[in-house]
């Protein structure tokens, strides 16, 4: 479903992606773990097109974002960004509309659904996140983990093939932050496709199909969540988490 192969990024001199290549595969959940400073969300803003590579292949559904350093024309990059969804680790809801209206203006705006469908969808996903009864709320009025939830609610609405989070629960204490982890259980349990950059071990533990780790700017390690926590590399940095 999504193929990045030598992948290379770097900002300032400073190399940050060394020739990294990595698949997912459809229904598949991937959890990328690694210290900070090592490039795992680097890797996921450059499979969003969010920061540029400097070189190397992109694929969605076997159709090139980028190849061998040559992006897609404008017009289709943004119909195979519109493939992936992205979950922000701050949240970034747009602080001055309501819930519900951070669910549907995309909709409307890029997908073009009228109004009706548009609130329909949203309230259903609201639903879905445990947050029917916050629809006319602003940000401002919501946990971190409230805000989190309606942050996933909003990247669902665009029918996303692949959801990538990008550790969705760093800004959180923990008890908030097992309110957005069960959400995202309740995804993959439906077998949705997701990339999801944490920090969160037992989470990857339990979740994950595959589990990648990276460490300055290479996959160390790569395989099943039992295979890759057995690395003694990958022991050394749990260790130290």
């Amino acid at each position: 479903m999504l193929r990045a192969e030598h992948l290379v990024k770097g900002f300032d001199g400073l190399s940050v992606l060394r020739d990294i290549t990595l698949s997912v595969n459809q229904g598949e959940t991937v959890a990328i773990i690694g210290r900070s400073g090592s490039g795992k969300s680097t890797l996921l803003r450059c499979l969003n097109n969010l920061e540029k590579a400097e070189g190397g292949t992109i694929e969605i559904d076997g159709q090139p974002l980028v190849k061998d350093g040559v992006y897609a024309p404008e017009k289709e990059l943004r119909r195979l960004c519109l493939k992936m969804g992205y979950v922000f680790q701050n949240f970034n809801l747009f602080p001055h509309m309501s819930v519900l209206r951070n669910l549907t203006e995309a909709q409307c705006c890029v997908l073009k659904r009228n109004k009706e469908k548009a609130r329909a969808y949203a309230r259903a996903l609201l639903k879905k996140v445990g947050l029917s009864d916050k629809e006319s709320a602003y940000p401002f009025q919501l946990s971190g983990g409230q805000q989190q939830r309606v942050a996933i609610a909003r990247a669902l609405a665009l029918d996303p093939e692949i959801l990538c989070f990008d550790e969705p629960t760093s800004a959180l204490d923990p008890e908030l932050t097992q309110e957005v982890l069960a959400v995202i259980r309740g995804l993959a349990v439906e077998g949705r496709t997701m990339i999801v950059v944490t920090h969160e071990m037992s989470f990857a533990r339990e979740v994950a199909d595959r589990v990648v780790y990276m460490a300055e700017g290479v996959i160390v390690a790569e395989g099943a969540p039992e295979e890759v926590f057995n690395d003694p590399r990958v022991k050394a940095f749990t260790r130290t988490e």
